[in-house]
């Protein structure tokens, strides 16, 4: 894989070489005297009570040390959070669900027990598969990001009736999960009433303010550790089983306890990315201009808890049309639960919209970046408020350039290389801009050093470089005179790293800390003792002015399909992106490299395979469940904009952890249509699809 990066390069990683050498220490890892280790043992029916456990041949086995099952595992307080509510009852509501935990002197012992346990069942019938006529579907009044299930503007049915060209289609992408490199892994221990926990996780205070509740202590009696986590993805967002089971375990035993997950408990017990059924209406026009838009969306949720994927967001915002409605529904199922996966929503959601909008361009023989470009709208087209910042049309036009669009051949297999035929496609993109309230504190010592404190998490993307660039620049100082301390609760408050807003969020409080202190420093000089300041931006949040915020960006796709096999390769790509200030280009640059690449790995690979009769997906490992690798990835080239936006947060930044993979998917199955002339409606596109 090649990249190219619009500009020059920025700040290597603060802790790359700690990385590579080894000396960076993830949750596992972390060691302490009379650790043992625990151990998940998974339902192995979809749906039932448990009636009994065999503890005492388990008990038997030299080296275990317990035996949890809701049987004899100790009463916690509610959480009101069903992923974690683990052996509090004898239901079982997906298989995989965690039904007992084995605690042993050595993770071999433990393993083995766990995995021989025999735990009798009261079988009973379940139900897994999401249907369009489904009859436990409902609508939901809120989805996924506080947002409405339903929204309606205009007669978007008359205008349907009326429009001189309609496309109607029917989308569907599969269920898709989280394989974070670093699986979730908790190391817990009990110390005088208090609490010690090293954990991945992409946020502390979330997962403190959880044992707090359900363990019954002060939040202060806990403090939660994770200087660094190796990836999330969305499933590390709120604490999950493994935390609570070596917490409650370590309480019980008096000893410390860790819990790692494998990598096909991952597929059951974190959260995925629910199947979706989708359908999408355009009217326009002959001139291409949109009358009436429509996005219906169908998703599963588990019937444990109700998380429902927003896949029509996206459609609310993206083009202007007088006419719309998006509606949600969901139903509950005998399922794992799902839950955020990178980019929820807009994933999913654009795939579908996009595709719709390449559709409607083959119908008026109009060039697709034409399309969208007249259905560009002035204002949010739903809301009727102003955008801070919208420069999707110079993303376009930059990504066309860089691309080479006007080469592209609009006629379906024109382009042919041999056996290969050449495809280019595009698709735009977007996704909110958010921030949470958080706190920093800045210190400053008589020799010029700079200590900046938040409890922000590094999930791999590079905060700590991001956080001390933005205080460098704010303090006027050398960044090597600043130490970035984060991953701790007793450091200030600060929000989790997901929803592309960490940077956003914890950088506010930084620059604001920065600019007290600075002030502070012009009045008195640095005394004995040094200086210190805070930044807390609580009310800033609230008073945001009222506007539509949001990234966008353009990706186009050129593809090769072989016409004898249907192989598919993606030579090259182009991404260019509007995400406001871009604090280090060298970390943004792996931002978007890695979105983009997932998108490819949506559009080709992922596909969680649901099996009727085994109640569960079938596919538990990453040698049956495929993710783009290095060889499936040519060169991409990836751009930014030079975009100030004061009206998002004070650093100006929009974030750019979930749009590159925003886009991607529909870009690549637009370009597959442009080289073969099957349009792909259901992903992953595979060869099957395409041997017609």
């Amino acid at each position: 894989m090649t990249a190219t990066v619009g500009r020059a390069l920025g700040t290597p990683r603060v802790e790359g070489p700690d990385k590579v050498t080894g000396a960076a220490r993830y949750a596992a890892e972390h060691h302490v005297d009379g650790l043992c280790h625990g151990w998940i043992h998974g339902a192995r029916i979809a749906r039932g009570r448990v009636l009994g456990v065999d503890v005492d041949a388990a008990m038997a086995t030299p080296g275990v040390l317990a035996v949890f099952w809701h049987g004899n595992a100790p009463r916690l307080s509610k959480s009101f959070d069903a992923m974690t509510d683990v052996l509090q009852s004898a239901e079982v509501a997906f298989r995989g669900q965690v039904v007992a935990l084995v605690v042993a002197e050595t993770p071999e012992v433990a393993r083995e027990v766990a995995t021989t346990l025999h735990v009798e069942y009261a079988t009973e019938a379940h139900d897994v598969v999401l249907t369009d006529g489904h009859p436990g579907l409902y609508t939901p009044k809120r989805v996924n990001g506080f947002e409405d299930g339903d929204s309606v503007v205009g007669e978007p049915e008359a205008e349907l009736a009326a429009a001189p060209v309609v496309i109607d289609a029917h989308y569907t992408t599969p269920a898709e999960h989280n394989n974070p490199m670093e699986p979730h892994a908790t190391v817990a221990q009990w110390s005088d009433g208090g609490l010690t926990v090293h954990d991945s996780n992409q946020g502390g205070v979330a997962v403190q303010a959880f044992l707090a509740k359900i363990f019954l202590v002060k939040p202060g009696k806990i403090r939660v550790l994770n200087h660094h986590v190796g990836g999330g993805f969305g499933s590390k967002g709120t604490p999950r089983p493994g935390t609570v089971l070596a917490a409650m375990a370590s309480r019980e035993l008096g000893r410390p306890v860790r819990v790692v997950l494998t990598r096909q408990q991952l597929f059951d017990l974190v959260g995925y990315r629910t199947p979706t059924r989708q359908r999408v209406r355009l009217g326009a026009g002959t001139d291409g201009r949109l009358r009436a838009i429509t996005h219906e969306a169908l998703s599963q949720c588990s019937t444990r808890a109700e998380f429902v994927e927003q896949s029509a967001a996206g459609t609310r915002v993206m083009y202007a049309a007088p006419h719309r409605r998006t509606t949600h529904q969901v139903v509950e199922l005998d399922v794992p639960m799902p839950s955020w996966l990178r980019a929820p929503g807009h994933a999913p959601g654009m795939f579908a919209l996009e595709s719709a909008m390449d559709e409607l361009a083959v119908e008026l023989g109009m060039d697709p970046v034409e399309l969208r470009r007249i259905n560009e709208p002035t204002r949010d087209p739903e809301k009727d408020i102003p955008f801070s910042s919208r420069n999707l049309l110079a993303c376009m036009d930059s990504g066309a350039q860089r691309f080479g669009w006007d080469r592209r051949v609009p006629e379906v297999g024109a382009h042919r290389d041999g056996a290969w035929v050449i495809g280019h496609g595009m698709a735009a993109s977007t996704y909110p801009v958010l921030a949470v309230p958080s706190v920093a504190k800045v210190m400053v010592d008589t020799s010029g050093r700079y200590v900046v404190a938040i409890n922000a998490t590094d999930i791999g993307t590079g905060a700590r470089t991001a956080l001390r660039t933005i205080a460098a620049e704010e303090l006027d100082v050398p960044a090597d005179r600043i130490v970035v301390m984060i991953g701790d609760t007793r450091l200030p408050m600060a929000t989790i790293a997901g929803g592309s807003m960490g940077t956003a969020s914890w950088g506010w409080a930084v620059s604001k800390a920065c600019r007290k202190l600075r002030a502070k420093i012009a009045r008195t000089g640095i005394p004995e003792g040094g200086l210190s300041a805070k930044g807390n931006t609580a009310l800033d949040v609230v008073r945001l002015p009222k506007q539509s915020r949001h990234a966008f960006g353009a990706q186009f796709v050129e593809v090769r399909v072989h016409s004898d096999t249907g192989e598919v390769r993606v030579p090259r790509m182009v991404g260019v992106f509007a995400a406001g200030r871009i604090v280090n280009p060298v970390t943004a640059r792996s931002q978007f490299l890695g979105g983009m690449t997932m998108g490819v790995s949506m559009a080709l690979h992922e596909h969680g395979v649901m099996d009727p009769q085994f109640g569960d997906h079938a596919n538990h490992d990453l040698a049956t469940y495929h993710v783009a690798a290095n060889a499936d990835i040519g060169e991409i080239d990836v751009s930014w904009l030079d975009e100030v936006d004061p009206d998002v947060n004070g650093p100006g930044v929009k974030g750019i952890g979930e749009i590159g993979i925003v886009g991607t998917a529909a870009a690549v199955a637009n370009a597959v249509f442009n080289a073969t002339g099957v349009r792909v409606r259901d992903l992953p596109v595979k060869l099957d699809k395409l041997l017609t």
